[in-house]
């Protein structure tokens, strides 16, 4: 048999709550063993009602058409020549994945926010984009990091928000159906009109558990869109994941800066390892709400309390007007000037990784 999904309760959460119920599973093949268990209250076994929007959640309002005028007028979303010249400088290293032993935690960082985190015994992607180029952007800058054919068995995958550069549909489709997916609340119906029959919809501050290892969804400043007429009908977040030996994760997602990385460092103290976006800021008056920029990722990670901080949402995709290389340039520059050990600063190529002892 396929595993029963069940989905988590709430912890603390700030919004509607339900419950949830499964598909019927149609899965291609077996996970004996390895169930989702719901954290919290909340019964497994029942279809939750979500609202059918979140935008009560915006932390601040989605630009106008003024906004929209005034950035067609500026055409100020690329980087021109010059900030397109660095593009043979992006850090491109792949290399096999690190052994990941028991009591450790590994992460390979495959581009943009997609990350291959080993933790607890489970393999686990992160926003996974192995597609050469998404809607509306130019190609990859940068290959991916990871070649599909290298990884290995993926136990389960988190979603952070519906935008195409963090939920893409033809990546998704390389996985097997019953993969379990952990997505925020009101995305479910996306997975389950492909097929995807173990899928956890979390609303902020809820959890569940797999295999051992915790998945907490966590607050972003961001929003959600993937078509013109769905703005907002699905939330948008991070995740934590925690083992049973106390390490944990902290995947960010897409993200302005704002309160809720000390919020979020309040309520899940002694993170390990905060992987945090960097890129895709410019010009600051358009993006300033949704994505932070590098002197903003290092403050996010102070806010964090973590003991290190993995750059990313850089290198992969031209998503703004910035200098290709300039997010790594200020990060690094910022960790200095913050008097940071420079050993906390996993600034990886594409293709890296670290390993994270016991």
């Amino acid at each position: 048999m396929t595993e029963t999904a069940r989905r988590a309760g709430t912890r603390g959460s700030t919004g509607t709550q339900g419950t949830t119920g499964t598909h019927g599973s149609t899965g291609t093949h077996e996970r004996p063993g390895r169930t989702v268990e719901p954290v919290g209250p909340v019964a497994p076994g029942v279809r939750r009602a979500w609202p059918t929007s979140f935008a009560d959640r915006l932390t601040a309002p989605l630009p106008g058409l003024r906004a929209m005028a005034r950035l067609a007028r500026e055409g100020a979303m690329r980087p021109g020549p010059e900030g397109l010249r660095d593009v043979p400088r992006l850090p491109y290293s792949p290399a096999p994945l690190p052994p990941a032993e028991p009591g450790t935690v590994a992460v390979t960082w495959a581009g943009h926010a997609s990350w291959v985190v080993r933790i607890g015994g489970l393999t686990v992607l992160t926003d996974p984009v192995w597609s050469r180029r998404i809607l509306g952007t130019p190609a990859r800058l940068t290959p991916v990091g990871v070649a599909w054919a290298e990884l290995p068995r993926i136990d389960a995958v988190v979603i952070s928000h519906n935008h195409y550069d963090h939920l893409d549909a033809p990546t998704l489709r390389r996985l097997p159906r019953d993969t379990p997916l952990f997505v925020p609340a009101g995305l479910g119906r996306w997975f389950a009109r492909r097929r995807f029959t173990e899928v956890t919809e979390l609303d902020w501050w809820e959890a569940a558990e797999l295999g051992g290892v915790r998945f907490d969804f966590v607050p972003a400043h961001h929003w959600s869109k993937r078509t013109l007429f769905d703005a907002c009908r699905s939330l948008w977040g991070g995740w934590v994941l925690s083992d049973g030996g106390g390490r944990s994760v902290y995947f960010a997602g897409d993200t302005g800066y704002g309160h809720w990385f000390g919020e979020i460092g309040r309520r899940h103290p002694g993170l390990d390892l905060a992987l945090l976006p960097i890129g895709a800021y410019a010009p600051r008056w358009w993006l300033s709400t949704v994505h932070t920029d590098p002197e903003e990722a290092v403050r996010a990670y102070e806010d964090l309390g973590a003991r290190a901080m993995a750059p990313m949402h850089w290198a992969a995709f031209v998503l703004s007007a910035e200098p290709v290389l300039e997010p790594l340039e200020r990060v690094r520059a910022e960790w200095e000037r913050a008097g940071h050990a420079r050993d906390r600063l996993w600034d990886l190529p594409v293709g890296g990784s670290r390993v994270l002892g016991a």
